[in-house]
């Protein structure tokens, strides 16, 4: 509806549309129409009052049976759909379009390398990597839905002096059967002792060493480390139903370090400083980047641009996105300047998107090292058995079956939402209890939200191919009717400021305007029974439409 107003106005302004569109408002205030142009950016080349030119423009406009009336009021010229065309327009679009009402073809053509969860190999897949996990599986999803060629990557934390560390704690305290039993716990034990150990810093160091060089038993130790990981990893992605084009790995780029090395020498970007290989950026208040250690070892930066390197070889990307929280913002703006020195044009394409930290309930950072982290399973299992607690005083009789399934779907869109509602960069306290309320802005209030529009559907025996009458609008109708047009405004804009919140919160928006229609007026054995029971299937259809972006499934009943 913007296109078309900005259209109309471009006909008897001298702006281009595209210009005008970035213009248009929605008011507040409904009484006030359903878009506004404010003509403050034409009074200085009109040389009027903004007032003036909105009067006169309100007259020049072509009335459109789009349009109920267009009036000025004060610098504003005030559009008012007409609602029997919103109407008309908005569910038959949804109708024809169903799962793609939404989505646009921006992207056509256009490929993104996504990175995002990349856990580290031999700790477990706890809170601290579930931010990127499902923020970049949302931002995924999203750039899909708008068209573009989406490589989803998991870059796995499967190299660095961690690994000397872990060698080296198996070596001294390893337990095989322990590993064998619960590899995860056992492997995340042996890290917390020797890096509380400052006298095994050395050794450790010398461990990481042998790996890079390609010593025997480092590396056997290390492979049998990391598919014990995959596999712990593997069934956390199986339960929230994320999958991956790419796995790969910093040790991918264990052989191609040198190369980088020797062009970063070639190209004069390299100092030695203290026996170790940098690139100084202070002058671009960026710092130093530390690329090879004096012991000959390389850096996460080292193998960051190497991959960078290797997948604009392999994918010829538009843009490249790293989904990695906050505290890695200045690693990101360093690569990107490094990769820029070294000439390649693309450096420019590659985006961090950082996200804040899950903090604990005493408000500080879980921390893997302190002995201070939360499994993923122990998450989804309180989780679960809180939403039981709640499915069970609805539906006292439900099958065990049928109980664990429906309480993991709730789970999980109580884990989901509860962190895609807040904005990416922002810190927040995970709070399990009020995830899970079936009350309030929460995952399992969309879903029951969902599975009551299904139920009143189903209770009516609707027919979709029946044909409706429609009669006069009343206020409620006609603000659900105008927020599921806006769809696909809210997706583009969550694109282009990476921002699965806006989603979140406009799923959020109509799910509440539904239920005060619910509420409100009568559906089944009212006048309008079948205009209202297509409003009902309609919503139904954009609001899973707006989960199933955040990575959300709606069910049929809770």
């Amino acid at each position: 509806m913007k296109e078309k107003i900005a259209k109309s106005l471009s006909e008897v302004v001298n702006l281009p549309a595209k210009e005008i569109l970035e213009l248009i408002e929605v008011p507040k205030d409904s009484s006030l129409g359903d878009f506004a142009f404010p003509c403050f950016t034409l009074a200085k080349t009109l040389k009027k009052n903004p007032a003036e030119i909105a009067k006169e423009l309100s007259k020049k406009i072509k009335r459109e049976k789009e349009f109920e009336k267009i009036e000025s009021l004060r610098a504003y010229v005030n559009f008012f759909v007409d609602r029997n065309y919103l109407a008309s327009l908005t569910l038959e679009k949804i109708k024809k379009e169903k799962d793609k009402f939404g989505s646009l073809d921006f992207g056509k053509n256009k490929k993104i390398v996504i990175e995002f969860s990349s856990p580290n190999i031999a700790k477990p897949f706890g809170i601290g990597h579930l931010r990127s996990t499902i923020i970049g599986n949302s931002i995924a999803n999203i750039s899909e839905f708008l068209g573009f060629d989406v490589v989803r990557l998991n870059y796995l934390g499967d190299w660095g002096t961690q690994f000397g560390k872990l060698i080296l704690g198996y070596k001294k305290f390893g337990n095989p059967s322990k590993l064998k039993k619960d590899p995860i716990k056992h492997l995340l034990s042996l890290y917390i002792k020797v890096n509380q150990n400052k006298s095994l810093d050395e050794e450790s160091r010398s461990w990481f060493k042998k790996l890079e060089e390609g010593n025997i038993e480092a590396v056997k130790l290390w492979k049998t480390f990391r598919a014990l990981s995959l596999k712990e990893f593997q069934e956390v992605y199986d339960l929230l139903d994320i999958k991956f084009d790419v796995v790969s790995g910093e040790s991918q780029y264990n052989k191609q370090l040198k190369s980088i090395v020797k062009e970063l020498i070639a190209k004069c970007l390299l100092e030695k400083s203290e026996g170790a290989l940098i690139v100084n950026l202070e002058k671009y208040n960026l710092g130093v980047v530390l690329i090879e250690k004096s012991d000959g070892t390389t850096l996460y930066a080292t193998r960051d641009i190497a991959a960078a390197i290797d997948r604009h070889k392999k994918y010829r990307f538009d843009s490249m996105i790293y989904e990695v929280g906050s505290e890695q913002n200045l690693h990101f703006n360093q690569v990107f300047k490094v990769l820029d020195l070294m000439g390649n044009k693309w450096a420019k394409n590659c985006v961090h998107i950082p996200h804040g930290l899950y903090l604990g309930k005493d408000g500080k950072k879980f921390a893997t090292r302190k002995g201070k982290t939360v499994f993923m399973e122990d998450i989804i299992n309180e989780a679960m058995g809180l939403a039981k607690k709640e499915i069970l005083k609805r539906f006292p009789n439900i099958k065990e079956k049928e109980l664990e399934k429906r309480a993991l779907s709730i789970a999980l869109s109580a884990i989901l939402y509860g962190d895609l509602k807040n904005y990416r960069t922002n810190d927040m306290i995970f709070d399990i209890e009020r995830f899970t309320s079936f009350e309030g802005n929460t995952g399992p209030y969309l879903l029951y939200t969902y599975a009551r529009a299904r139920s009143i559907l189903k209770k009516a025996n609707f027919n979709p191919k029946k044909k409706y009458v429609l009669s006069a609008l009343n206020e409620i109708e006609k603000n659900l009717l105008s927020q599921l047009l806006s769809f696909s405004e809210v997706v583009l804009q969550a694109y282009n400021t990476f921002s699965p919140n806006l989603v979140a919160n406009y799923a959020y928006q109509i799910a509440q305007t539904f239920n005060e229609f619910y509420h409100s007026e009568k559906v089944i054995g009212s006048e309008s029974e079948q205009f209202r029971l297509v409003l009902v299937d309609s919503f139904s259809r954009v609001l899973k439409n707006a989960l199933t972006l955040l990575g959300i499934s709606a069910i049929e009943e809770m």
